[in-house]
């Protein structure tokens, strides 16, 4: 049977998995996943960890067992998170290893309490990198201004890094400029950078969902300005991400990286996050159908997954309509709209967006340790 998400592949897209769970890897849909749609790599966040461990069962001899052995809720959290993704990136290796390292990561994020401060995102990192223990794990830090130095340094000291929480054009170039650096540190120290990797995740719906309530009251306080603003409604999101993509070659197709290349570098793929839409009313496809093309990933959640099984049509378009994208971005200038503004409201946002299930679930797990304390009294 045709599969559109296995065609994607031919257009040079990876698509990812915005979602892990022990349920679905005890079931074997994971695997399934893997062989019959061609899902290549898993991304996490502590909003995924709270809805798999609080919405299921599948947890709760795990954490009871944990509960016993007198373990703390900090040791619970990472004793299950990281068995998920330790089974996961195991899943993963043959991938990892039939695509030559290209393919085949799992990502896990830092504490997003440390998001703002470098020192503890870094050291947060490094004891990550070393309890889960495999070659083919991504440690995703929040791409906000004090992730920046990090990016680098945890580059440099060979870590896999996938920049999340990405909304900014200008962050962006400063995220992948950091990765390059990081890279150049350890050429320049004699020191392998074969296998390193790093993503940049641009996240999408958000933009949009942000933008289309300023445009809205721009249609609705403006009359003379009512058309250009409608005319902006969902665009905001494709285009940035369009003009981030002429930024990725503008700085990964140049004699500084091919230097870098030379020593066996990779790029740095943009990686589009958020990508299941939110407004009923746009396709539910929107954030997948113009963004294919080449060395990006793009990671869904499985209901769009599933939707793209059914009915999505690949081609390679992110290189299309380039001038309709800039002019977008000029557009909203034109009415109003300040999209660096929108951009650092939804940094702040999706930090905090984080920080509230990842307390929720510590909440949670607390709760579980003083019911167990009482019923052994």
């Amino acid at each position: 049977m045709d599969n559109p998400l296995m065609r994607i592949r031919q257009y040079g897209q990876s698509i990812w998995l915005d979602f892990i769970g022990r349920g679905i890897m005890n079931s074997g849909e994971f695997k399934r996943l893997i062989l019959e749609d061609g899902i290549s790599g898993v991304t996490s966040n502590p909003d995924i960890f709270e809805r798999s461990i609080l919405e299921s069962n599948d947890y709760d001899d795990a954490i009871n067992s944990l509960i016993l052995e007198d373990k703390s809720k900090q040791d619970i959290y990472d004793a299950i998170t990281i068995e998920d993704i330790q089974r996961a990136a195991d899943l993963l290796l043959p991938t990892y290893e039939q695509t030559n390292y290209y393919d085949g990561y799992v990502s896990l994020e830092v504490s997003p309490h440390m998001a703002f401060n470098t020192r503890q995102t870094i050291k947060e990192a490094r004891r990550l990198w070393k309890e889960v223990s495999r070659p083919n794990l991504m440690i995703k830090v929040p791409g906000v201004k004090e992730g920046i130095d990090a990016v680098e340094k945890l580059t440099s000291e060979g870590m896999n890094i996938n920049i999340t929480l990405l909304f900014d054009l200008d962050r962006y170039r400063e995220i992948a400029e950091a990765y390059i650096s990081g890279l150049e540190y350890r050429i320049n120290k004699n020191k392998s950078i074969e296998l390193i990797t790093s993503v940049a995740s641009f996240f999408l719906s958000r933009i949009d969902t942000l933008a289309d309530e300023k445009l809205a009251l721009v249609v609705k306080q403006h009359p003379e300005q009512a058309g250009e603003a409608q005319s902006l409604m969902g665009q905001t999101a494709i285009a940035s991400a369009k003009v981030a993509y002429k930024i990725y070659k503008e700085l990964f197709y140049t004699e500084r990286f091919k230097k870098i290349e030379d020593k066996w570098g990779r790029k740095q793929r943009l990686l589009w996050a958020s990508t299941s839409t939110k407004n009923p009313e746009y396709s539910d496809i929107k954030y997948v159908e113009p963004l294919i093309g080449p060395e990006t990933i793009n990671t869904l959640p499985l209901k769009t997954i599933e939707t793209y099984r059914k009915h999505g049509d690949p081609k390679s378009r992110i290189e299309d309509d380039l001038e309709d994208a800039e002019n977008v971005l000029k557009g909203l200038k034109n009415v109003g709209i300040n999209l660096k503004g929108i951009t650092k409201q939804l940094e702040k946002e999706a930090v905090e967006k984080f920080i509230k299930p990842y307390d929720k679930l510590m909440d949670t797990l607390e709760h579980k340790m003083q019911s167990m304390l009482i019923k052994q009294s």
